[in-house]
């Protein structure tokens, strides 16, 4: 849902972020030699045997720089298991698992106190939450959870106003673009029933009630046993089965990872790619709406505001690491690109709309997007399953006319060809040919 349009002090400047002072822990936090021998890899596709002289002697500079340097800095989440390891043993990932994550687009579940669904929220993911699982769950959080802050962004309305007559030749006041939702802090709870673990919090909501709705929220989904990930520099690692899988979000938005400034982009994403083994971005971008499907070169804009170029940020930060992006922020879904062998899913659409985001048309579609990734990040398989959402509360189910698999498929082919996934009938998906 869109928000009124902010000033430029609310906004991060392309490529002149201010570095945010960084909180470093105790673990070491150094690239293993299996890592950066990786990210050498990934940056000489074409290297060829004759180059095996040159790559060994890289992999050495790699060992000795691994023994001498220091921990490179960045806000660091312990490491959280998603799924019991096969071994208490600190072995290496076992050879030939891959690990799957499933991702949703936007999550409003109401809008408190006078808009909230009945049972109080239980339940409400009971006829999607089999489209869910995976070892690591995600979905984009719509929305803070909290009580009341007094600190919304949004002006009060005023009791009975006495409308202003316009000016001669005025144009009528625009419609009010402000929008902002909040739920009280046992729906965390309904996203842990729901099956997910891990929320996004960088997008245009996240601090609808200020910065201590932000915090407010962290700590709600926290008690549940929750992730999140969004703030400025943070990296959330979870492990499953000894692979470590890095998750950072973000937006356009002030005290989130900028998606404007691509330099701290890189920046950050190559700092996961050196902690973890597999490294997922989500990120709110571009433009709004139900005629936005398309993804085309070029920055995108909404209510003035920069949205990003989706393209350009996807690029930038697989260049830097990435293995999967998890797009959202349209409200509509978008096609899938492969750049790199790595799979961009460019919008998810929306997923739940807790009565407060529209249903009509193709803004009320959204889905599942299920992938397979090998240890070293690389894509295995994957599958998108549509839903959808109707009526007061904005409920989720499963829509068996698939129309936002049919769109997706669409946007793909249209948007992306040679580059863009192959994607099935039954939301099967594949890396395009060679």
């Amino acid at each position: 849902m869109s928000t009124e349009p902010l000033t430029p002090a609310d906004l991060p400047a392309p490529d002149s972020q201010p570095v945010t002072p960084i909180a470093v822990t105790t673990m070491d936090v150094r690239p293993s030699v299996s890592t950066r021998l990786r990210n050498v890899l990934r940056a000489r596709p074409g290297a060829s045997a004759a180059g095996g002289v040159v790559l060994l002697v890289t992999v050495i500079g790699l060992v000795v720089t691994a023994t001498n340097s220091s921990a490179e800095v960045g806000q660091w989440h312990d490491p959280v298991v998603a799924a019991p390891p096969a071994s208490a043993s600190a072995a290496a990932p076992t050879t030939g698992k891959t690990i799957s994550l499933s991702a949703t687009g936007d999550i409003v579940m109401g809008d408190a106190p006078g808009k909230l669904p009945p049972n109080d929220g239980r339940g409400y993911f009971d006829k999607v939450k089999s489209l869910l699982p995976a070892d690591v769950v995600m979905g984009n959080l719509e929305q803070p959870i909290t009580d009341e802050t007094g600190t919304g962004k949004c002006p009060r309305p005023v009791a009975n106003p006495t409308p202003a007559s316009p000016a001669p030749g005025a144009s009528p006041s625009p419609k009010n673009n402000c929008h902002q939702f909040r739920v009280p802090p046992s729906y965390a709870g309904h996203l842990k029933d729901a099956g997910f673990n891990l929320l996004n919090m960088a997008n245009n909501h996240g601090k609808d009630y200020g910065t201590a709705g932000y915090a407010n929220t962290q700590r709600s989904l926290e008690k549940f046993g929750l992730r999140h990930t969004g703030e400025t520099n943070e990296i959330t690692i979870v492990e499953v089965d000894g692979v470590k899988v890095a998750v950072l979000g973000f937006s356009s938005y002030s005290g989130n990872n900028s998606l404007l400034n691509l330099t701290s982009a890189k920046k950050v994403v190559s700092q996961a790619a050196a902690k973890a083994d597999i490294v997922v971005v989500q990120v709110h971008m571009g433009a709004e709406g139900g005629d936005k499907s398309h993804v085309r070169p070029g920055t995108e804009f909404f209510l003035g505001e920069n949205r990003g170029d989706p393209m350009k940020f996807a690029r930038a930060v697989i260049d830097a690491g990435a293995d999967l992006i998890i797009g959202h922020g349209p409200h509509v879904v978008r096609g899938l690109e492969f750049y790199k062998g790595r799979l961009i899913a460019y919008s998810l659409g929306n997923f739940a709309g807790g009565g407060a985001l529209s249903s009509g048309d193709r803004v009320g579609w959204g889905g599942v997007l299920t992938v397979s990734l090998n240890p070293d990040g690389s894509f295995a398989s994957g599958r998108f399953r549509s839903t959808y959402f109707s009526g007061s509360y904005g409920i989720p189910q499963p829509d068996k006319d698939e129309r936002a698999l049919k769109l997706m498929k669409q946007m793909t082919e249209q948007d992306f060809g040679a580059n863009g996934a192959r994607v099935s009938a039954d939301g099967s998906i594949a890396a395009p040919a060679t």
